[in-house]
């Protein structure tokens, strides 16, 4: 029955819409009665495109319909409503549970499935075309498939019921037809395809010696498609670790490249910043739920902020009385990152916590049925090409920026023409800081948010740090892509481990031959 249902749901899409919709005689049939009636009743619905009966239906299968004599009934709660108009009705005392069988439910799911084909919504339709391409379909329904890809003008769709059209012709007896469906499923990088193809032709199920050879070649065209989306998956996660290397290693690159401070604590502020996020997150919760989606655009700035404060308080309590003197600044940043976890551990508890991701960043962009872009990583790579560009222009239009370069070429002289070296190297710390947060705020949307957050980082960011060459921000840049996209591949050819390794081989090889990194420092620092 549901098999011949099916044939009825695609002959829609050839046929011109009806003007047929839901009324309430039609929606007592299909809530009561023997299951031959209302099955016939539901079979009717189909045939006639009824696609405003797809709530009424859902609702049945919801069981979320009760019945009177004469009348059926949407339950929302304790509230009924008028199945057709929607409005608010009184439910009569003698209204009782619309009781579905096993057969009834599974002959609604089929029609509600078929009914989504015919949906304005391109989502629904996405949604039903999958479904329809995961189904057992007769060969007699060809024709109706040929008709409903020609009939649909979305890309996606139109390429599903391509392979499914495809893949009923590949038992037509007609060598013609068959050597057809090969060659349009040649063109696809879905492995199901190439199963598909590949059990053909291995298990004898195509004699032609001609089709044989299509197939093989039809394989071969799919795993080349295949790893070239494989490909194009580890470049993309590669710039992704790049981006997150880059949010944790730019704030670094201003305390380390550019004051000379080897601050060990800078993993730790970027766990700082996750927490703050953490927090934003539960006070949106608790107080703006309506407004949640939008904690992380709140979260940004309360995390720069408070980094940034905690940054100030390390550069004025400590790393003031330690400049020119690396090993203790060294220590005393390695003791401050122990003091600052315990304290997070202390406030928060030592178990990671849960950051939430908004809707807008859930999900993803599927490109290939191998190949699938998360929003969250999109929107790190956009957010950190932003911190970048507003980074550079601090540095290099503002007053701060012109300070901060001016001490870390020349402190004395800077100092005799009156720049306050004191408090510069206060506002770059706290600067350099802030951005760790901005990292932590990054990091909270891809990962766990622990006390150990910073430490996962703290090593990589050194590394692009010096690689790039210490102070120059564009080395930074390139630096953290290169190590993410450079790691991503050997991972995939030699595993994780050896990998790291590897990378690690080739910095020292690099440092050893250009100690200076891909830029150098320019300046009277870089003489001294």
């Amino acid at each position: 029955m549901a098999k011949w249902r099916w044939v009825a749901g695609l002959m829609l899409l050839a046929a011109s819409s009806g003007a047929f919709a839901l009324d309430e005689e039609t929606a007592f049939k299909l809530s009561s009665g023997d299951n031959d009636d209302r099955i016939q009743v539901l079979n009717s619905v189909v045939q006639q495109q009824d696609v405003k009966a797809l709530p009424f239906l859902q609702s049945l299968v919801d069981d979320q319909v009760k019945v009177s004599a004469d009348h059926a009934f949407v339950m929302k709660g304790d509230d009924a409503f008028d199945p057709v108009s929607g409005d608010k009705v009184t439910l009569p005392p003698d209204a009782d549970d619309a009781v579905n069988s096993n057969r009834l439910r599974l002959e609604l799911a089929s029609a509600i499935g078929e009914l989504k084909l015919l949906s304005p919504d391109r989502a629904t339709r996405l949604e039903a075309a999958k479904a329809l391409q995961d189904a057992d379909l007769d060969p007699a329904l060809l024709g109706l498939i040929q008709t409903a890809e020609a009939k649909e003008d979305d890309r996606d769709i139109k390429q599903i019921l391509s392979r499914v059209r495809a893949n009923i012709q590949l038992a037509s007896p007609d060598k013609a037809t068959r050597l057809a469906a090969v060659e349009s499923l040649g063109s696809s990088a879905n492995p199901n395809v190439r199963e598909l193809l590949a059990t053909r032709l291995a298990a004898g199920g195509e004699t032609d010696p001609e089709i044989r050879a299509a197939l093989t070649k039809a394989i071969a065209s799919i795993d080349s498609s295949m790893a070239l989306y494989q490909f194009a998956g580890r470049l993309f996660t590669g710039i992704s670790l790049g981006s997150i290397l880059l949010l944790a290693a730019m704030g670094l690159a201003i305390t380390y490249g550019l004051m000379g401070v080897i601050n060990m604590a800078h993993g730790e502020l970027m766990m700082v910043g996750a927490y703050a996020t953490f927090v934003v997150q539960n006070v949106f919760r608790s107080h703006f739920p309506g407004a949640f989606d939008w904690y992380p655009i709140a979260a940004i700035p309360v995390a720069f902020l408070v980094t940034g404060l905690v940054g100030a308080v390390i550069e004025r309590s400590v790393i003031q009385f330690l400049y020119g003197r690396s090993l203790e600044t060294l220590l005393a940043t390695w003791g401050i990152s122990l003091i600052l976890m315990q304290l997070v551990r202390t406030i928060f508890g030592a178990q990671n916590v849960e950051v939430e991701n908004p809707s807008w960043m859930s999900g993803g962009i599927e490109i290939a049925p191998n190949l699938s872009l998360p929003h969250n990583r999109i929107l790190i790579i956009l957010f950190s090409i932003a911190v970048v560009g507003l980074v550079a222009w601090i540095l290099s239009r503002t007053r701060l920026g012109l300070f901060v370069r001016a001490v870390t070429q020349n402190r004395k002289m800077a100092s005799c023409v009156g720049v306050p070296t004191a408090r510069i190297d206060t506002l770059a710390f706290a600067l350099g800081s802030g951005i760790a947060g901005l990292a932590g705020v990054a990091l909270s949307q891809i990962g766990n948010v622990g006390p150990d957050l910073g430490q996962h980082y703290i090593v990589d960011s050194f590394m692009v740090v010096v690689l790039g060459g210490v102070g120059q921000l564009a080395g930074t840049v390139l630096a953290s892509l290169g190590l993410g996209i450079l790691g991503k591949t050997l991972e995939s050819m030699i595993g994780p481990v050896l990998a790291e390794i590897a990378v690690l081989v080739f910095i020292v090889i690099f440092i050893q031959r250009r100690p200076q990194g891909l830029f150098a420092l320019k300046g009277r620092s870089a003489e001294s």
